[in-house]
């Protein structure tokens, strides 16, 4: 099996967001994993506007009319699997990034991702909704997950100097996906040759 490729996706794009130095930490703890490779993939750089497609992508099979669409589909298409950040937004995740995942549904289907949140109470009511979200998009979701608060892993609220635990959750986080990433590429390839 070729090497797994895993996006990092920053799901908030306000200005002086706390987003980038959580993703910039993540892609740190990830560096020099054998047999994968994580990229930053940063909303701010595909920006979609409010869902445009005149057909729903789980009814249109991936026939979009919008090129950011296509530019974004053939994005996630690339992945094997997602670490989703996300700031918590009133018990929620960001209005961006789930716009951002309401746009595709092939493009997601049969991978994996993982969760890493931030937020008063570590964002966890954003990836309890994102999870519901993932599973409708037949996306695995792993059970390791990771919600920094921002009280105790920000200095001044904004800068990110997460506690050295949080080290040894990751390194599970990355294990989890990495593991149920390279299955479901497996039947992903399989679907391909005619299995499914």
């Amino acid at each position: 099996m070729s090497e797994l490729k895993i996006a990092v996706i920053l799901g908030s794009t306000r200005p002086g967001r706390n987003g980038k130095g959580v993703a910039d930490w993540v892609l740190a703890q990830a560096a020099g994993r054998p047999g994968v490779t994580y990229d930053l993939v940063d909303l701010v750089d595909y920006p979609l506007p409010h869902l445009d497609e005149p057909v729903s992508a789980k009814a249109g099979s991936g026939l979009y009319s919008q090129e950011h669409t296509k530019a974004w589909a053939a994005t996630i298409g690339s992945y094997d699997g997602f670490v989703l950040v996300t700031p918590e937004y009133n018990h929620s995740t960001s209005g961006v990034l789930k716009n951002a995942v309401d746009f595709l549904y092939e493009e997601w289907n049969n991978k994996a991702a993982a969760f890493v949140s931030y937020g008063v109470v570590g964002g966890a009511r954003a990836i309890e909704h994102l999870r519901g979200v993932m599973s409708e998009l037949q996306v695995a979701h792993v059970q390791q997950q990771l919600s920094f608060s921002i009280f105790s892993d920000f200095e001044n609220f904004s800068a990110f100097t997460p506690a050295d635990m949080h080290k040894t959750s990751a390194d599970t986080l990355f294990d989890q996906l990495e593991s149920w990433a390279g299955a479901l590429k497996a039947v992903r390839e399989k679907g391909l040759q005619g299995g499914l």
